[in-house]
């Protein structure tokens, strides 16, 4: 094989008086060694996509594509050292040191060179037992990407390297919070920097059943939640390897905060009890250690694999909706002076999951406006503003409908061009496709917005209507019982529950209907449609007094709704034939036997 150049991260490991535990005890030394190197280290390197160049006796020489990935490796493999060898007293136990470097390395088939492994292999010599050192470059690289303290140890000259290097240390008590022999409280790395506003950690479940299988299971839905959590917009959820070294073990869980660099942590446990699975959760805030949100309930399952499911997707669900109003109250508290493009974005996300109303609105509009006057290509900020502006559309609050529908679609064209598989954007687009009567481009972008996002209730809602807009109400009800399912306690559950009893009004199940708009009423009783709907529902079963009651409402709510030709221009995209042959047969025979005119 020729010899070859590339950039690469590289991983130097040695342990720390090797000499001196050897002449102790050569074959047992020797032993431990191997087994730590097969059990933990290796299958580190493996897990971050590393390449074990060489072993050199005391350690080994790795590269790794990714800076980050050779970090993580690193920081794993010292912390995972923290529990093994219970039984070796202190002084006699294995403890590597860590060099990590980024260079330019001539590359051969069995090895590598070049001043990029003489700089990682004199890093390692730095590094304290059980620490690592790491250059500028590697620093740089990580900077606002990994949750780890590294403290600046100033520009040191190593031998046979021409330059001094900068160097940055991570030492395994400023991520534990216990100091290892001769340290001292003075030499700890100072505190982390401001923790990202949506950074947390999902600590592993705990399973409180003897059943066999229960730890597997509390370990899938772990890992589900993060995956889940991990695809809302603007998180920094730590990884499931990190998370799950604090399995079985007690914590507390500022300290857990303070050594993974995240504002909130979530713990949970599970438990079958017969038929049902009981699970506990909370959303705790790091820094207090208050409960910012806690809930129980009971999954009546006896698959665990449909248990599974059904209890990560609610969790994801609540967890968004939980975690961007904490933000927003934390965002609130600091008062900084000149929040960033991000904040912004997350104080307007707070208002738009809030009640719906013109003024949550308004404020949700003036924050993603300021976050792309701060940053023009802010994703996220093109995305909920269109949102925004296309949800104010379908309310009928708009002042000028159509130069908003042209520029959410310019946003959410922009952002499309950025990221095609921004779940949001889809969701969003679908929204706008629907408002334009363009109800199979709808129902493509909201059926994309699902499958990115599977857990988005608002997606499987939005795509239920669609559905439902198309003469399809029958297939349109499994979409909207999911919405609710995923978001019980929504703010505008409301909106869900009416669009359910439209589905069941156009089958001519009356009464089902008229429950699903009575409890709609209740709970966002804003909404004129939600009155008018219910009105037709009522008029159909011969309820007149209360239909005429709820009628009223809906006039009064909207008073340019006063004849079934004013609702048709007021609900434009519902064009569909096969949909205006199911509501002539129920809503305009209903609201007809109210008196309520044509024209």
């Amino acid at each position: 094989m020729a010899s070859t150049r590339r950039l690469a991260a590289i991983l130097a490991v040695d342990v720390a008086g090797y000499s001196r535990l050897m002449g102790a005890d050569e074959e047992g030394t020797h032993a431990r060694l191997k087994a730590h190197l097969a059990e933990l280290v290796d299958p580190k390197i493996a897990e971050h996509r590393g390449r074990t160049v060489k072993n050199t006796g005391d350690g080994l020489l790795a590269e790794f594509a990714s800076v980050i990935d050779a970090v993580r490796c690193a920081v794993e493999i010292q912390r995972g050292m923290v529990d093994r060898e219970p039984e070796v007293p202190e002084e006699r136990r294995i403890r590597f040191r860590i060099g990590v470097n980024l260079g330019d390395v001539i590359v051969e088939e069995h090895d590598i060179f070049g001043d990029g492994i003489n700089v990682a292999a004199r890093l390692e010599a730095l590094a304290e037992p059980g620490g690592i050192c790491i250059s500028r470059g590697v620093r740089d690289q990580i900077r606002d990407k990994l949750p780890y303290q590294f403290q600046d140890m100033g520009e040191q000259a190593v031998k046979n390297i021409a330059r001094p290097v900068r160097v940055y240390e991570w030492r395994l008590e400023s991520a534990t919070g216990v100091l290892t022999s001769g340290a001292s409280s003075a030499t700890l790395s100072p505190p982390p920097d401001i923790a990202p506003l949506l950074s947390i950690v999902v600590l592993p479940f705990a399973h409180l059943s003897n059943e066999p299988g229960m730890e597997h299971f509390a370990d899938a839905i772990t890992e589900d939640v993060t995956t889940d959590l991990s695809r809302v917009s603007g998180s920094f959820v730590i990884a499931r390897n990190t998370a799950f070294t604090y399995k079985g073990k007690p914590v507390e869980v500022k300290q857990v905060g303070q050594e993974l660099g995240v504002r909130y942590v979530i713990e949970g446990s599970v438990r079958r009890l017969g038929r049902q699975v009981r699970v506990n959760v909370q959303l705790i805030d790091a820094e207090s250690g208050g409960h910012l949100w806690a809930d129980r309930f009971d999954i009546d399952r006896t698959d665990l694999g449909e248990a599974q499911s059904e209890i990560t997707g609610r969790l994801a669900r609540t967890f968004h909706l939980e975690l961007v109003a904490a933000a927003d109250r934390r965002i609130a508290r600091e008062r900084a002076a000149d929040p960033n493009a991000r904040a912004l974005v997350l104080r307007g996300r707070a208002c738009l999951i809030r009640s719906s109303s013109l003024q949550n609105r308004q404020e949700a509009q003036r924050a993603f406006e300021r976050a792309l006057v701060i940053d023009p290509q802010f994703i996220d900020a093109k995305v909920f503003l269109a949102a925004t502006l296309v949800i104010t559309l379908l309310d009928g609050w708009s002042r000028s409908p159509q130069q908003d529908q042209e520029r959410a679609e310019q946003l959410l064209l922009e952002a499309l061009e950025q990221d095609s598989n921004l779940a949001t954007a889809h969701f969003a687009m679908g929204m706008l496709r629907r408002i334009q009567g363009k109800l199979t481009e709808a129902q493509i972008e909201l059926e994309r917005a699902l499958a990115l996002d599977r857990n988005s209730a608002n997606a499987a809602y939005q795509l239920g209507l669609v559905l439902a807009l198309r003469g399809q109400p029958e297939a349109a009800i499994p979409y909207v019982d999911r919405a609710i399912r995923l978001s019980p306690y929504d703010p505008n559950l409301g909106i869900f529950l009416a669009v359910l009893g439209a589905c069941q009004l156009l089958l001519e199940h009356v009464d089902q209907a008229t429950d699903l708009f009575r409890r709609a009423r209740a709970a966002n009783p804003q909404y004129w449609y939600i009155h008018f709907w219910l009105a037709g529902a009522l008029g159909c079963s011969g309820d007149v007094d209360e239909a005429r009651v709820a009628l009223a409402k809906a006039i009064e709510l909207k008073p340019e709704v006063r004849s079934l030709v004013q609702y048709r221009t007021q609900h434009h995209w519902e064009i569909d034939p096969a949909y205006l042959a199911l509501r002539a047969k129920t809503l305009d025979v209903g609201l007809r036997r109210l008196g309520f005119p044509e024209e």
